[in-house]
């Protein structure tokens, strides 16, 4: 009976624990996976990345670059810092797209550009550079097609258009403007 009343007060306190254990797992949240699915951190970095699209015929298609680059696996985008793309079309005449960030689609079939996005065709034969400004741009690399439905200012030597909404294809050279649309020209003083 001694015996039994030493070991009262040890089995009393082991019995105590056990249902303190049990009380604390039930009230705690559940624990989440720690899968990199089911998180969005970035599973690489590249800094000052660069990558050329090479066309069937071996001459290269379109350039992309950026300060920075982040892969998000879990839903498999990708984002850029200060990218720069440069189109190059059959007419031997280039597109350059730039803006303050990007996102890639999954499969890099589109790419997202925002934040003082800024598209530059220099000038080539009669025409003058042509610049467009606008905040979202829709790039669809493999057609040659930007557009966006967001607010856009279009410059050349003589002329000032805005618009809500274009759809600019590089290769055809045809450009849709979608809404509200004004323009000012200014006659060009003649040379003398």
């Amino acid at each position: 009976m001694q015996r039994l009343t030493a070991w009262f007060p040890v089995v009393l306190l082991a019995a105590v624990a056990a249902v303190t254990v049990w009380l604390d797992r039930q009230v705690q949240p559940p624990e989440r996976a720690r899968e990199g699915k089911a998180r969005h951190d970035p599973d690489y970095i590249v800094e000052n990345f660069s990558a050329t699209r090479i066309g069937p015929d071996g001459m290269p298609r379109y350039t992309l670059s950026a300060r920075r680059m982040m892969h998000y696996p879990d839903d498999d985008t990708t984002y850029l810092d200060a990218p720069k793309f440069v189109n190059f079309s059959q007419s031997n005449t280039m597109v350059t797209v730039t803006s303050k960030s990007a996102m890639l689609s999954s499969n890099g079939e589109n790419a997202y550009l925002t934040d003082d996005v800024r598209l530059v065709r220099p000038a080539y034969a009669d025409n003058s550079e042509l610049t467009m400004r606008t905040s979202w741009l829709h790039i669809i690399p493999d057609d040659n097609v930007a557009k966006t439905d967001k607010p856009v200012q279009i410059t050349d030597a003589n002329t000032l258009i805005t618009s809500v909404g274009l759809e600019f294809n590089n290769e055809t050279r045809i450009l849709k403007l979608l809404s509200n649309v004004r323009g000012r020209y200014k006659k060009p003083k003649p040379a003398r």
